[in-house]
């Protein structure tokens, strides 16, 4: 199962979308734009999960696709 993680930059001006929580895939201006490319990507990629992370890379919530 590939895992695409949702996790904004230090300052929270910018969002990434990380593969397996690695390098970064895309940045995007608002997290509502790098949770719908995260939950596309996962969509296309099945079995796969998205997991939303805060500044300190915890776990905020998790969907599966």
């Amino acid at each position: 199962m590939k895992t695409f993680s949702v996790t904004p930059n230090a300052d929270e001006t910018s969002w990434f979308v990380k593969l397996e929580n690695v390098a970064p895939e895309e940045t995007y201006a608002s997290k509502d734009d790098a949770l719908a490319a995260a939950e596309q990507m996962a969509k296309e990629n099945t079995p796969s999960k998205v997991e939303i992370r805060d500044k300190d890379d915890n776990i905020q919530d998790e969907k599966r696709f």
